[in-house]
């Protein structure tokens, strides 16, 4: 589907790590550089002609988005540098003016770093309390939502897709009852909002997150989404150029409205103007075509993959492109190197999900993580290439 687009597949590789970053479209690039070499003014800063042209292309991109994720408005939707910078937004400008000593936040141990570390920085600092949601099979349940709320639970941050397990969780439900006690709810959308179609009115999300590069989108530009009556009470934790409207030498200053007081200093422009042309490419696809494809495949890689002699996979009933797996007896790494001999790219490690292994038993597993430009035929090559009865003698 669509693989013309991307040059980079005309270089005999296999591409299954899309889960740490897709591949880009040639669109993405020509956008960029049309930007650098036809009107690199800065944004809303100038009064001449480059610098309007500047803000409206970066303003087209933040109502693609708002259309992208069905937000209500365009303030609600502010421009960082990638998920990680975005959750760091949420928590310390947010919940850490918000939560108090003793307060409960409910994460699990399947989630990325950047919805952990920051949660232990508030536990050392103000002294909330982290807590985890037990896992069903590596897997969220709502009941288990359910029983870990105790009356001092005040958040509840967790991935919509986690990129270990690939679970979807049932966001809609656990927002819901998490509404009903008065308890907020962070979601970590990097690996969900380029594989299907997420609409925040209707899942009553209270803070997104998600990454522009995950999503054909450049490195560097992420998206932080926050219901405006509670983006009004979050702080900036970052101060400068655009997000002030004036200050004066005795200290008195006012600040911008939204979503310029959260967004300090020259942001990556041709990023972001260049991410609004991924977002109308994979509109033209259709996010529903995207997910029903995936779905195919991953179906099609779990059925051919157990053919391989030796194979752990730890996530076969996970529904989405995220597939985690081992062969007996060769360490994730090492199988990961033997697989770049044959210009397969996975990934392998903990996958920023270093907590996991409590649950997982293992701590580096392989991972291949896909997107609608991947194909059977690739999927056959693999488990052609692992069925190679030297495997271990080429590793070692």
């Amino acid at each position: 589907m669509n693989r013309d687009n991307f040059n980079i597949l005309n270089k005999n590789i296999i591409y299954f790590d899309n889960g740490a970053t897709s591949l880009k479209p040639k669109c993405l690039a020509d956008s960029i550089s049309d930007y650098y070499n036809n009107y690199s003014a800065n944004a809303h800063r100038g009064d001449y002609d480059l610098s309007l042209k500047v803000d409206s292309k970066y303003e087209e991109t933040r109502t693609l988005v708002k259309d992208f994720i069905n937000a209500k408005k365009n303030k609600e939707i502010i421009f960082t540098s990638g998920a990680t910078d975005s959750l760091n937004k949420i928590i310390f400008g947010y919940f850490k003016n918000y939560l108090t000593k003793d307060d409960e936040v409910l994460i699990t141990k399947s989630e990325h770093a950047s919805n952990v570390l920051p949660w232990f920085e508030l536990q050392d600092n103000i002294k909330i309390k982290v807590k985890y949601i037990p896992l069903n099979n590596l897997e969220v349940t709502l009941d288990n939502v359910k029983n870990s709320i105790t009356d001092k639970t005040k958040v509840i941050s967790i991935a919509h897709i986690t990129n270990v397990v690939g679970d979807i969780r049932p966001i809609k439900e656990i927002i819901k009852y998490a509404h009903s006690k008065n308890i907020l709810v962070i979601i970590d959308g990097a690996q969900s909002v380029a594989h299907s179609k997420i609409d925040v009115q209707d899942l009553d999300i209270d803070f997104l997150a998600f990454s522009a590069h995950k999503m054909l989108g450049p490195t560097g530009v992420g998206v932080l989404y926050g219901k405006e009556e509670l983006l009004n009470n979050i702080k900036p934790i970052i101060f400068g150029g655009g997000m002030n409207a004036s200050f004066q030498f005795d200290g008195t200053r006012i600040y911008s409205e939204l979503p310029f007081l959260l967004e300090a200093g020259t942001p990556n422009i041709a990023g972001v103007i260049g991410f609004g042309e991924a977002i109308k490419y994979l509109n033209k696809i259709g996010m529903d075509n995207i997910a029903n494809y995936e779905k195919e495949l991953k179906k099609y890689a779990i059925n051919r993959l157990k053919e391989v002699k030796d194979i752990i996979i730890y996530n076969e009933n996970s529904e989405s492109g995220i597939i985690t797996f081992n062969i007996k007896d060769i360490f994730a790494q090492d199988l990961a190197i033997y697989l770049n001999k044959y210009n397969i790219c996975v990934r392998a490690g903990n996958h920023c999900a270093k907590i996991l292994k409590d649950d997982l038993g293992i701590k580096n597993t392989c991972r291949i993580s896909l997107y609608f430009y991947n194909t059977k035929e690739e999927i056959d090559y693999l488990v052609k290439v692992l069925n190679n009865k030297n495997i271990k003698d080429e590793i070692i």
